[in-house]
């Protein structure tokens, strides 16, 4: 599969008129060549393909790496021996470089006058290999399930130990561990854990601030499975039933999730998806409050393309994974967000999270 992509950006960068492509994004390294290190640089042309890491990952890529892919460990700087290949190689002109992902002062290497990498032109180019991301295929759908099993697993070891008294930082650490205990390598971001009118903050840090009887709680996380990410956000009430008020914003934002994660299609604009749980919100009175957009790409990046928001007019590919995350927030009251991951597929959508959506009382 991943020489089949190689072979799709090679296409791409023939319709750019480019003769290489440098890859600086670890992410579209690994989409790439199936590397997970932290230092490396990619070189693609329409015929090779080569892998430039250091001493450190020597073993490491014996078992990571396709074949195919050429691979070089570099003694000392990887772009001294990044200049070495170019000089040594076939003819290379122009080579396209992510501007998306490169720090300036290591685009000054090539792009100032004088620099040792100014023999070749070079090329700004943005999405190249995230364009080819968006659409998962059959491997990476299965590594995303298995990151959001993980996830729901934990959450669900969790939920029995939530009560009063306890600080919200101290949710998030039970959470954490119970993600490594399941099996995440990771946290693809920040755990939110928010209380009370805390949870009117969307993206709030757990802090110290001791969950009180009858508070709306907030959780926001994530897991990792051989690199894939899930991203999963539910709502709770802690330590007492909840109040009228509380249901009829909890159940706005299921209704508004449950709508647009049933009617999202392949093909649809950005934002027409948003506008699927946007206008539902908007029509019960609390248009205001969902202030941030419907949802994001979720793969190797838990936030990649494509977009569902008001201003992104870009369809949707068959084969995304994208996030439902709808959300009423209330400013010294609380919040209410509910988060699904949906596979778009040809034959339609497919939820792919399965963790219930009630009100629960913890």
């Amino acid at each position: 599969m991943r020489a089949a992509r190689r072979a799709r950006l090679g296409a791409l960068l023939a319709e750019q008129g480019v003769d290489a492509l440098l890859v600086s994004a670890l992410p579209n390294i690994r989409y790439l060549t199936g590397f997970s290190g932290s230092n490396a640089l990619l070189l693609i042309t329409g015929e090779t393909t080569t892998l430039l890491t250091d001493f450190r990952y020597a073993t490491q890529v014996k078992t990571e790496v396709d074949p195919a892919v050429e691979v070089v460990i570099a003694p000392a700087s990887l772009w001294s021996e990044l200049w070495r290949i170019l000089g040594a190689g076939p003819r290379i002109a122009s080579v396209a470089f992510e501007t998306a992902h490169l720090l300036h002062h290591e685009a000054q290497r090539f792009l100032a006058p004088g620099s040792e990498g100014a023999r070749w032109r070079w090329v700004p180019v943005e999405d190249l290999v995230e364009g080819l991301r968006q659409s998962k295929d059959a491997t990476e759908v299965a590594e995303i399930r298995a990151a959001i099993a993980i996830a729901e697993q934990a959450l669900e070891a969790i939920l029995p130990r939530v009560q009063v008294g306890m600080t919200e930082l101290a949710v998030a650490g039970e959470l954490e561990r119970a993600l490594r205990v399941a099996g995440s390598e990771g946290f693809p971001f920040e755990t939110i854990v928010a209380s009370g009118p805390r949870s009117a903050l969307p993206h709030a840090r757990a802090s110290t601030r001791a969950i009180a009887r009858g508070d709306l709680l907030l959780i926001d996380f994530g897991a990792i499975h051989q690199g894939y990410c899930a991203d999963i956000t539910r709502t709770f009430v802690v330590g007492a039933p909840p109040t009228d008020r509380q249901r009829e914003i909890y159940t706005l934002v299921r209704e508004s999730n449950g709508s647009a994660s049933a009617l999202v299609r392949q093909g649809m604009r950005g934002r027409d998806a948003d506008a699927l749980a946007r206008d539902y919100i908007e029509r019960a009175g609390f248009g205001e409050a969902f202030g941030h957009s419907l949802g994001h790409g979720i793969g190797l990046e838990v936030h990649e393309a494509p977009r569902l928001a008001k201003t992104a007019e870009a369809p949707l590919p068959s084969g995304a994974v994208v996030t439902i995350e709808p959300g009423v927030y209330l400013e010294g009251w609380g919040g209410v967000r509910i988060e699904d991951d949906v596979l778009l597929g040809p034959e339609g959508t497919l939820v792919l999270t399965t963790f219930p959506r009630d009100l629960v009382q913890l």
